[in-house]
């Protein structure tokens, strides 16, 4: 309908405009209205066109107006999906749907079923999503989670919306904190063929320490997962091992490391289609030739042992108390040792030879004040940043009871994402690290999590599906089934307000998909499926399917079935499963 409506206006605003303009280059959008009488869906179109046709945009809206009536009048097909067209306010279109066009939609949505809200907005374009992408230093904690679920469900999106996917892991595998994990699980191999040696306390912080074994490194990883990976490491090879250097311990921590984080991320319904490790960057040579493509440009420089990039030629200033001032930052520390800015310049160069149209990078707020000194490096080796989309979510805090949760990898007292998920199952995991914007932080409350009442908003969109599968299996022991294709069913008798309502409410969400994917805020799929279950809510309480007329029943068993539909569909773009039962269906 609204590729339909926007035909037309292109139409009326080509025979409105003078020559030369080009209307087809116009982006018209749509929002709907949050008072019902000002119709079905609006549109500013008017008011964006003041400035290019010089007229004020009441007198365009007016134009487009008539323009519009006028085909409603004279095109069957458009006098099905649109009543008419009403200038409000400054100069807003406020659109009206016809009966028809309803009805017609409802149908296609059944007919779409599991594909409704699937598009093609995307254009068969290619997208690389890099997300978790935590090193194999521990298991994936609760701050990891977010950006795991954030990052699967903006490649959901892309996916619905016609992109094509890459979903990517990049870790790293060297350098210092993997030597310092393999040190740890040594010490604790040690410590587990002689439990009564020497030992040391471990200052941890915050009033927080650990007694651990002499020979454990100051800033060790003290998880009960390094007694485990240490202890299957003398099952498999013996005491003789701890006379090995530290590389074999390593490896085995790393080894043990992912595999627990790929069980972690599968109970969450998340697969990556390729793991890129950074080590790959030095191996080829890439990351040296960053540097020295930068000195080339007279961007890299040497000073106090170090190699700064001079990123104060390229826009980066820092705060003082003199106010502010132009800083360059260091890529290769004096001990030699690159900071992350260096190989992350490499990698994304990487994934930009690869072709792909858009890559999209899922950071925490830690990275906030450093990814644009990559995205300076890129740009000024010649990348096409504007093919590089950055989502930086701020973290989460575990609450119960009004008190935090403590969470670190190397310290002792730490909740993991497979703790929260055996305290509230992994689709609300899921779903609470998506229903706020990603850029607000969140507390995730586990008393609402765990409680089985409508105040959970993930209990109450699952029921809600449930229940409607619940009507469906009653109707059909009646032998009210849903027709094929539903052929025969007359929607012209949903006439009430809320059959209305409702119907609007699930058409919006091929809109939704698209907007949230083109803004990268889930949120507003959750926010969205919270008010199409409403709508049906109020549609059920008001509209009886069984022991009503059977025309009329059919009707309202279909209008039922096209909400299931879309309550299953909006989950699926969530990663979120939808129960056919549950305890109060």
């Amino acid at each position: 309908m609204q590729d339909l409506l926007t035909r037309h206006l292109r139409d009326a605003l080509a025979a409105l405009a003078p020559e030369g303009f080009d209307a087809g280059a116009v982006e018209i959008e749509y929002q709907t209205p949050k008072d019902p009488s000002h119709g079905d869906l609006a549109t500013n179109l008017a008011m964006q066109l003041a400035r290019p046709l010089s007229r004020a945009p009441r007198q365009i809206a007016e134009a487009l107006a008539a323009y519009v009536n006028a085909r409603v009048a004279d095109d069957a097909a458009l006098a099905r999906q649109v009543a008419g067209v009403e200038v409000a306010g400054p100069g807003f279109l406020n659109v009206r749907l016809a009966a028809t066009g309803l009805t017609d939609g409802l149908r296609g949505i059944l007919e779409a079923g599991a594909a409704f809200g699937r598009t093609d907005a995307g254009g068969g374009r290619t997208a690389i999503v890099e997300y978790v992408s935590a090193n194999p230093t521990g298991p994936l904690t609760v701050g990891h989670g977010r950006n795991a679920v954030l990052g699967d469900t903006f490649a959901n999106l892309l996916t619905w919306t016609g992109w094509e996917v890459t979903r990517e892991y990049y870790f790293n595998n060297a350098g210092r904190q993997m030597r310092i994990l393999g040190q740890s699980v040594k010490a604790r191999a040690g410590e587990l063929l002689n439990p009564d040696g020497p030992v040391k306390t471990l200052d941890l912080g915050a009033d927080e320490s650990a007694v651990v074994p002499a020979s454990f490194p100051e800033d060790g990883y003290v998880g009960e997962y390094i007694i485990e990976i240490a202890r299957e490491v003398l099952e498999t090879r013996g005491a003789a091992v701890l006379d090995e250097g530290d590389e074999v311990f390593t490896a085995a921590a790393e080894k043990a490391i992912f595999a627990d984080i790929e069980a972690t991320m599968a109970r969450l319904s998340i697969r990556m289609d390729s793991y890129f490790n950074e080590h790959t960057l030095y191996e080829n040579n890439a990351v040296w030739k960053v540097m020295e493509d930068l000195k080339a440009k007279d961007l890299a420089f040497e000073k106090d042992g170090a190699t700064w990039f001079r990123t104060s030629v390229l826009g980066k200033v820092q705060a003082d108390a003199e106010g502010e001032r132009e800083v360059d930052t260091v890529l290769v520390k004096s001990s030699g040792e690159p900071t992350y800015r260096l190989p992350d310049i490499a990698y994304h160069m990487e994934k930009l030879s690869r072709g792909f149209s858009l890559v999209l990078d899922v950071f925490g707020a830690d990275h906030i004040a450093t990814y644009p000194d990559v995205l300076r490096g890129v740009e000024a080796l010649g990348g096409d940043t504007a093919k590089i989309d950055v989502v930086v979510y701020q973290f989460v805090t575990l609450v119960r009871g009004g008190e935090p949760f403590k969470m670190s990898t190397r310290k002792a007292r730490y909740v993991t994402l497979d703790d929260l998920m055996e305290e509230v199952g992994a689709d609300v995991t899921r779903f609470f690290f998506l229903m706020r914007s990603p850029n607000t932080h969140l507390e995730f409350d586990l008393d609402l999590a765990k409680e089985a009442s409508e105040k959970n908003p993930v209990f109450y969109l699952q029921y809600a599906h449930a229940r409607i599968a619940s009507i469906l299996r009653k109707a059909a022991e009646t032998g009210l089934t849903l027709a094929p294709g539903a052929e025969g069913v007359d929607f012209d008798l949903l006439t009430h307000p809320n059959e209305t309502v409702l119907i609007k409410e699930l058409l919006r969400f091929p809109e939704v998909v698209v907007e949230a994917a083109e803004g990268k805020a889930p949120h507003k799929v959750a926010a969205y499926l919270r008010e199409a279950a409403t709508a049906f809510s109020a549609f059920y309480r008001d509209s009886r399917i069984l022991g009503e007329d059977p025309s009329l029943g059919a009707a309202r068993l279909h209008l039922a079935e096209a909400a299931r539909t879309v309550l299953a569909n909006g989950l699926a773009v969530l990663g979120i499963s939808a129960p056919d039962r549950m305890d109060r269906a």
